[in-house]
């Protein structure tokens, strides 16, 4: 068999291959490093400062300050609300692999309650991951120390301290400063739409009722920010730059601390409210709603337990009765409504009645009786206030008509909101024919007019409507807004005061009526026939007043009533209004005590109590007073 011929080389060719195959590789590498070296240009040349920027928002981190609100004065200077030093103990959820883990470790380690851990659960769920949620509030030394010893276990975990309201009177002042809280889903969301979310940044509370809230802008501030470098772990090695916070301003209030005491003190424990006022300037001196609450309860996140109680009590404690308590003015309203009738010449000062203690319409058979079973016998105005007689007024009601009556009170504020600085008020209601066609689809009898003259049907008003229609009377129809704030401190220490606010005057044709109506009020107190008189007769000043007796439920025809057979939330509710000195008065008051009885017997000598405070007591404290902080009450307790 022949054997196969192997073919020979060809060198030539296959160099001729391989310098091919190297130039192509060649071209291949230069093509692949000019990409490089262009992309290395783009990159250390063209996008420098980008990814410099880039490069320092790893190292360097912006960090909101939260600004220290501002503090709450009253007219004396006395510090009503403060700031207080906390630490608590807060996690960025953002920074933390596993939440739930580390929960369960730290309420190993810490004791965190499940009321605690429920509470971060729900701000969790309703707030971003990067901000940090606070755990515990109110950490006492030896637990800073526990955790500080552990914290490298905890990532995204830490202590960190901050001014935290406090409010050293307690319940005293809760229903005029309200109190700060926790922001919460409902707050941030009004913040968004308000545009102020970054000026929150770094704030944890905000105001949540009273002055707190009504000048929560200007109690709060303006956040600041610090740049910082950090390590690769997140912590702070250095600060490098700090655009400070603008602390909020501190606010000084027309709130007299020792007068508010006195209210206090006056109320004696009972359910009711006590307004006091400058007739001058509208001016609220004092505002006491009893019961009240401590809204030390509120800053750090309140128990369930201590809520529902609040919420669930029959005493009403979250109700500023003051502005939001809406009672039957009762017969304190019968020096306007005489005021009234005068200026529309439906009677005149020599007007008189026969009064036998019933009274009738005509073709009626409803009797409407007065609250002296017998009578006054002959009454003109000025004794008809006085002695507070009812059948004069179902008279006079009877001749103005509903519509005039309306119309004349509201220009004195009743059914209007006041314009106090709270968000917590009630306009409550001043009847009229289209009120009870809009609220029960009926039409105004000629019957439902008779009892608003004595300030019972429909008519309900709150105690500092009832204030402010006093100051009313007291000014000659002048009215001025209740203001609770006096101004702002300067930058000196000075006070920078708000310029007093005013409603619309009411004109009248005879100025002389003021006065009849206003001597009609002094002889209420100092008269030996006037309603007020064991509670002022004896007083070291001139003044004037006017009892209420707040009927709640009506009594049969056939029927008298019987306090000790009524109960007790049922029973009459006492009111008093009073100013002095008469002739150039400097405080007002309106009290309303709540199913006491009689306002003359038990309204008035509340009353008297406030104002001589007012006159001879108040330049020192209640002895008897010690703040919560001297009781060994601690924040939140």
């Amino acid at each position: 068999m022949a054997r196969k011929r192997q073919a020979i080389r060809d060198h030539s060719a296959e160099a001729n291959l391989f310098a091919r195959r190297a130039v192509v590789s060649l071209l291949i590498v230069i093509a692949m490093l000019g990409i490089v070296v262009s992309n290395l240009y783009v990159l250390q040349v063209e996008k420098h400062d980008a990814y410099q920027t880039r490069s320092n928002g790893n190292r360097i981190k912006v960090l909101p300050i939260a600004p220290n609100r501002g503090l709450i004065y009253d007219r004396n200077g006395i510090l009503l609300a403060e700031n207080r030093p906390v630490f608590s103990l807060e996690i960025i959820p953002e920074e933390v692999d596993d939440l739930e883990a580390t929960l369960d470790s730290l309420t190993t380690l810490m004791g965190i309650t499940p009321e605690e851990r429920e509470n971060f659960q729900k701000t969790y769920r309703g707030q971003r991951r990067f901000k940090p949620i606070t755990l515990r509030t109110q950490l006492s030394e030896q637990e800073v120390a526990l955790f500080s010893a552990q914290q490298h276990h905890y990532d995204g975990v830490s202590v960190e301290a901050r001014l935290s309201r406090y409010y050293p009177y307690g319940e005293t002042l809760t229903h005029v400063l309200g109190y700060v809280a926790k922001i919460n889903k409902k707050d941030l969301q009004k913040l968004v739409e308000a545009g102020q979310e970054a000026n929150y940044a770094a704030t944890y509370d905000i105001g949540k009722l009273g002055v707190e809230k009504y000048h929560e802008e200007e109690l709060h501030g303006q956040v600041g920010y610090q740049q910082v470098e950090v390590n690769s772990q997140g912590r702070i090695i250095r600060t490098l730059s700090i655009d400070p916070p603008v602390p909020g301003k501190d606010i000084v209030l027309n709130i007299d601390l020792a007068l508010q005491l006195a209210a206090k003190k006056s109320l004696n424990g009972q359910r009711g409210t006590v307004v006091v006022s400058s007739p001058q300037t509208g001016g609220v001196l004092a505002m006491y709603s009893s019961p009240s609450y401590d809204p030390n309860l509120f800053v750090h996140g309140i128990s369930s337990k201590n809520y529902s109680a609040l919420l669930n009590s029959p005493d009403r404690p979250l109700i500023n009765r003051a502005t939001q308590g809406q009672y039957p003015p009762a017969s304190t309203i019968k020096p306007l409504l005489g005021l009234v009738g005068l200026e529309d010449g439906v009677i005149t000062p020599k007007t008189t009645i026969n009064d036998t203690g019933r009274y009738r319409l005509p073709n009626v058979k409803h009797v409407w009786r007065d609250w002296k079973k017998w009578g006054h016998g002959k009454v003109n105005v000025v004794r008809a206030v006085m002695q507070s007689c009812d059948t004069f007024y179902y008279d006079l009601a009877y001749k103005l008509g509903i519509d005039r009556i309306s119309e004349s009170m509201s220009e004195f504020g009743f059914g209007e909101y006041t314009g106090v600085d709270l968000y917590e008020e009630s306009d409550a209601n001043m009847p009229s024919r289209g009120w009870k066609r809009a609220r029960f689809n009926q039409p105004w009898y000629i019957g439902d007019t008779i009892p608003v003259g004595i300030g019972q049907s429909y008519w309900t008003a709150t105690p500092i409507q009832l204030n402010q229609a006093i100051n009313t009377l007291i000014n000659h129809g002048e009215r001025y807004v209740p203001q609770i704030i006096m101004g702002f401190m300067g930058d000196q220490g000075e006070v920078i005061e708000e310029p007093l606010k005013t409603w619309r005057p009411i004109a009248v044709k005879e100025k002389k009526n003021w006065d009849l109506m206003l001597d009609a009020m002094h002889k209420v107190n100092h008269d030996e026939e006037g309603t007020g008189r064991r509670s002022f007769s004896d007083a070291p000043y001139q003044s004037g007043g006017k009892s209420g007796t707040a009927q709640l439920f009506s009594v049969a025809q056939n029927e008298s009533y019987k306090e000790e057979e009524v109960s007790e939330h049922l029973r009459d509710n006492a009111m008093y209004v009073a100013f002095a000195p008469f002739e150039q008065p400097e405080v007002s008051v309106a009290v309303v005590v709540e199913n006491a009885g009689g306002g003359s017997s038990n309204a008035a000598p509340v009353a008297r109590q406030v104002i001589d405070f007012f006159f001879r007591e108040r330049d020192f404290m209640d002895p008897d007073y010690v703040p919560p902080e001297q009781q060994g009450q601690e924040v939140g307790q």
